[in-house]
């Protein structure tokens, strides 16, 4: 289980995390969904411990992941799979070598790293493409790629940071169909994204922040959010079907 208590995140005077209360259960898949700004991506990177939070707590099956020591640290986010909107693919690394290396750098032995390395390729559909180097990749495939190295760990936890933001229309179904799966197998996911069409179309639960505060946490989708001429400091914007 995911637990934020009362968590705190400043900028300055600025509350990009206001009074955070969140609890998300293994195997969940929860879309997070908000404007720019509103605290989505800095409440994942808080998670996987990448930045400090001023005041509150974040727990993971009954650990303080705030209180970790760095080799502490290092070990949960191995158990963490982490894929953000532009891929971070090693250019001069194929996409065998972009899967493997997050083994290697953790000094697993070659035979177990090419076993697990082929099975996450062929999750995610991309064994055939084992050779290439992302730049001979399309955006899709590129996507993949980094799905496949967030799973080779065999994570219990897959967050995905605007997945699909680069993405056609069939590139994200395609994405879409891949992280339902990975989510089938026992992964929790958190999904942060902008594509509203895509969380109408998961209808799983869905937790909008606007301004630093979660305003709505639904366990289904079917809600139309309308942003773009909200006055600023309002949150009464949301329509729930």
């Amino acid at each position: 289980m995911i637990q934020f208590e009362n968590v705190i995140k400043k900028y300055g005077e600025h509350k990009v995390l206001d009074h955070v209360d969140l609890e998300v259960e293994g195997g969940e898949f929860v879309t997070l969904i908000g404007p720019s700004g509103a605290g989505k991506s800095t409440l994942l990177h808080a998670l996987i411990g990448d930045l400090d939070i001023d005041s509150g707590s974040i727990l993971v099956d009954g650990y303080e992941i705030t209180q970790f020591k760095d080799s502490a640290l290092q070990e949960y986010r191995r158990k963490v799979g982490m894929v953000f909107q532009d891929y971070k693919l090693l250019e001069n690394k194929t996409v065998y070598e972009n899967v493997a290396f997050a083994l290697e750098v953790c000094g697993e032995p070659e035979e177990d790293i090419r076993e697990r390395v082929y099975a996450v390729l062929d999750l995610v559909g991309m064994l055939d493409h084992e050779g290439k180097f992302p730049r001979q990749l399309a955006g899709g495939e590129g996507q993949r790629v980094a799905i496949a190295r967030a799973m080779v760990h065999n994570p219990r936890l897959l967050i995905a940071d605007e997945p699909t933001g680069n993405l056609d229309f069939w590139n994200t179904q395609e994405i879409l169909k891949l992280l339902l799966k990975i989510n089938d197998q026992g992964a929790t996911v958190l999904l942060a994204t902008h594509n509203r069409d895509l969380v109408d179309e998961l209808n799983r639960r869905v937790v909008v922040l606007n301004e630093g505060r979660i305003v709505i946490d639904k366990p289904q989708s079917g809600y139309d959010v309308s942003m773009e001429s909200a006055p600023v400091g309002e949150i009464e914007i949301f329509e729930i079907h």
